[in-house]
C-alpha cells in the first residue's frame, strides 16, 4: 500500500483528541507514573473504575528504570513477592526473603499490565494545580504540557474532573505540596516535611502506614507517602512501593464503591 502522511497525521490527532476528551471526566486521576501508581492504576481499572495516569516525563516508570545506581536490578522482599507474580515479573531468590528482578523488565511488565487493564496513560503532561469544590475538597486536576512548564511559557492549563486523585509523585510529593500551599490548614496544621535519610527496613514498613487519604479527595502513595509524613527513604528495594500501590487502590475502590 502507498502511505499518505496526511492520513497518518489525522489518525494520531483524531485518536488522541477523542481519547483525551473522554478522559476529562474520570473516577480516579493518578499523578506520577512510578511503580506505586502503576500498580494502583492496574487494580483500579480492573475494578471497573475509569482510570487515567499523567506522567510529566517522556517515560513512565519513575525511578525504577535505573535500579540501584544504574545497575538495572531491584530487590523485592518476601511480603511483596506475590505482586511480582501477579504482574508476571521474572525474578531470582538471592537469599531467603530477598528477590532480585531486572528493573527494566519489571517496569515493562507494570506498564503493560496497567494498559491492558484499561488504564489511559498520558505522558509529557505536568500537574499544575488541583480543582476544588465545596469545603475545598479535591475534585480534579489542572494540567499542562511539560514543554510549557520547561519553557516557562504563559499558557493557560486545562482541567480533568476526578472523583479521587492519587499523588504518586515520589520524593517531591507535588500534589500534596500544592494543596498545602494553596489551602491553609489542609493537613490539620501539619506540613509536608519531606523524607528522612535512608533506613530501608523502617522506610518500607512506614510507606504502607503512610499510604492513606490525607485530604478529602486526595490519596498519597509510594515515596510521596513517606515524604509527606517525614519517614525514611529506602533505596532500590521496591516491595513497599508495590504494596503501597495495592493499598491505595483498595482505599480508592472502597471509597468510590461504598
Amino acid at each position: 500500500m502507498e502511505l499518505d502522511e496526511r492520513i497518518i497525521t489525522r489518525a494520531i490527532v483524531e485518536e488522541f483528541t477523542n481519547v483525551f476528551l473522554d478522559y476529562t471526566d474520570v473516577d480516579v486521576a493518578l499523578v506520577g507514573g512510578g511503580p506505586a501508581n502503576l500498580v494502583a492504576a492496574r487494580y483500579l481499572a480492573e475494578a471497573g473504575l475509569k482510570t487515567v495516569l499523567f506522567e510529566k516525563k517522556l517515560s513512565v516508570g519513575g525511578g525504577m528504570w535505573g535500579g540501584g545506581m544504574m545497575f538495572p536490578r531491584i530487590v523485592v522482599q518476601e511480603e511483596a513477592r506475590r505482586i511480582l507474580d501477579d504482574f508476571d515479573v521474572p525474578y531470582n531468590e538471592y537469599e531467603e526473603g530477598y528477590y532480585v528482578a531486572n528493573s527494566v523488565g519489571t517496569v515493562g511488565k507494570l506498564i503493560s499490565a496497567a494498559v491492558s487493564a484499561g488504564v489511559e496513560i498520558f505522558n509529557l503532561v505536568s500537574f499544575e494545580d488541583v480543582m476544588i469544590r465545596d469545603n475545598d475538597e479535591v475534585c480534579g486536576l489542572v494540567i499542562n504540557w511539560t514543554a510549557v512548564e520547561i519553557a516557562r511559557l504563559h499558557v493557560d492549563p486545562l482541567t480533568i474532573r476526578s472523583r479521587l486523585v492519587l499523588d504518586g509523585t515520589g520524593h517531591e510529593a507535588t500534589v500534596c505540596n500544592t494543596v498545602q500551599r494553596k489551602i491553609p490548614g489542609a493537613f490539620g496544621g501539619k506540613k509536608v516535611v519531606g523524607e528522612k535519610p535512608m533506613w530501608a527496613d523502617t522506610g518500607e514498613r512506614l510507606v504502607m502506614e503512610n499510604t492513606r487519604e490525607v485530604y478529602p479527595g486526595l490519596i498519597v502513595t509510594g515515596m510521596a507517602a513517606n515524604a509527606i509524613a517525614g519517614s525514611p527513604r529506602m533505596g532500590p528495594v521496591f516491595g513497599g512501593m508495590l504494596l503501597s500501590g495495592e493499598k491505595a487502590a483498595q482505599l480508592a475502590i472502597s471509597r468510590l464503591k461504598d
